[in-house]
């Protein structure tokens, strides 16, 4: 009795002096921040993410942003990205290519920079990867005893920096050790494994938020099958379901990217069961087809998924050919927008997070945000289960009749022409742009009735190099690449 009325009078004496109410609001605005002090598990912070887009050749650039023909990213491109259904990106990122080679100091403005094209994602509320790309080879052809300790003392000094710089952030910001480390070998993966342990113990020693940050691995070579057979064990850390293993998909390379015949095997132009050619067959895929795939991902779905360990594909993508007759152009573009469909759909039907690879002039115009590849984006979006307007496999087709042709000659100088065909009227627009997306010419730009046009593209003022021209009608977009040669 004597405690209690003891305490009521130093409850009164506080009131009267103001110190417990600015002890309870103090209580009260603290709170959200010891929330803040430990970030969601890995699995649910993958479960979020939905489907991925990589902002290629740009902050990875070796030289510079817009080195590799990519543009100044702006807040209105991460926009446009958000608005075509995407809400993770992954910025690929050089760093030794910004420091001092001896002491792996970063430029400080090049961190201001990098921070404000992921502030441009965090805006937007896109769950954001960061990590060390290519960047001249220092690491990931480095994947040797020989050059071991010296890559292991970088990355724990290029680690430091980036990860004070973003202590803060909140767990939409994820972080990657690597890109496509080269290991082909149980050795190459036991030195691998030494650098993810640097990785996750220096990110870890700067604390704050990155004591429970997602943080990502990259198998060997981020190949499927070497990263099944080889990586065995995890490096360990000091909080538990925060790690993720990251591989890449271009399966069948014939297919997606190579670009050459080859004395070990020739292109494919067509892939998917319903999409081969009954007149090129000798360019029809002849392995690596859907279920090929869905085997690929099964086994980072048993391997890790099952595990509680969640799995990004943090690249895919196929290159869109431009043909010649025999071979069916329209054919090959409509396959390119399947098998975007079908990584993405069986991706995610695995439980593995889908990043599509990206430049600059391909899904979007990087200057302008506006999506060059209609076809491509909708089959993403359909493989996701995110509405876009089209309601079945068949719409990813281009539609029928329209066609945009290769300019004739190519290359020219200075003079060569474009034909394009409409099966109905349409209201069309065909512009030319530069690589880094500046339009230097608007070649139509009205109502045509259906038929088969031919114009004429003068360059007399244009310096040599690469252009693109962009067709457009409400039903039908459709983007080639001409080379200016004087």
């Amino acid at each position: 009795m004597k405690t209690k009325t003891y305490f009521l009078k130093s409850i009164k004496l506080f009131l009267k002096r103001g110190i417990l109410t600015a002890f309870l609001f103090g209580l009260v605005i603290s709170t959200p921040l010891l929330a803040q002090t430990q970030l969601p598990p890995a699995q649910q912070v993958i479960s979020k993410m939905k489907v991925g887009w990589n902002m290629g050749n740009t902050l990875e650039a070796i030289g510079g942003e817009t080195a590799w023909g990519g543009a100044y990213t702006t807040q209105k491109l991460i926009d446009s990205v958000k608005a075509a259904g995407f809400n993770s990106v992954r910025l690929p990122v050089a760093w030794f290519a910004h420091s001092d080679t001896v002491t792996s100091k970063i430029d400080p403005a090049w961190l201001v920079r990098v921070k404000q094209v992921v502030d441009y994602c965090i805006n937007d509320s896109m769950y954001t990867i960061i990590n060390i790309h290519w960047d001249d080879g220092w690491l990931e052809n480095r994947v040797d005893k020989a050059d071991s300790a010296q890559v292991n003392k970088r990355q724990r000094a290029y680690w430091t920096q980036i990860a004070n710089e973003f202590k803060d952030y909140n767990d939409h910001l994820l972080f990657a050790g690597s890109n496509e480390p080269n290991v082909n070998d149980a050795a190459g993966m036991a030195i691998l494994l030494s650098y993810h342990q640097t990785f996750i113990n220096t990110v870890r020693a700067t604390g704050g938020n990155n004591s429970s940050r997602t943080l990502i691995i990259q198998g060997p070579s981020t190949d499927i099958d070497k990263t099944n057979n080889l990586m065995n064990t995890m490096p360990t850390d000091q909080i538990a379901n925060r790690l993720v293993v990251e591989v890449h998909y271009y399966s069948p390379y014939q297919f997606t990217l190579m670009n050459q015949d080859a004395s070990w095997g020739n292109m494919f132009y067509y892939w998917g069961k319903d999409y081969h050619s009954s007149t090129d067959v000798t360019r029809n895929a002849t392995w690596g087809e859907e279920s090929y795939m869905d085997s690929e991902f099964e086994l980072m779905k048993k391997k890790f998924v099952d595990k509680g360990i969640p799995v990004i594909i943090g690249e895919f993508g196929a290159d869109k050919r431009n043909l010649s007759p025999p071979s069916d152009q329209a054919l090959n573009h409509t396959s390119v927008n399947y098998y975007d469909y079908y990584v993405t759909k069986s991706a995610i039907s695995h439980g593995i997070v889908p990043f599509l690879w990206d430049t600059n002039m391909q899904l979007f115009n990087r200057s302008t945000g506006v999506t060059l590849d209609q076809g491509k984006l909708d089959a993403i979006m359909k493989g996701a289960g995110i509405t876009t307007g089209i309601s079945d496999e068949a719409s990813l087709n281009i539609p029928k009749g329209f066609k945009l042709e290769q300019n004739y000659p190519n290359p020219f100088n200075p003079i060569t022409r474009i034909s394009y065909q409409l099966p109905v009227s349409a209201s069309v627009t065909l512009k030319v742009f530069d690589v880094l997306g500046r339009q230097v010419e608007t070649l139509v730009n009205k109502y045509q009735n259906a038929g088969r046009y031919s114009v004429q593209f003068n360059a007399t003022n244009l310096p040599s190099g690469v252009y693109l021209y962009e067709f457009k009608t409400a039903r039908y977009h459709d983007t080639k690449k001409l080379l200016l040669l004087k």
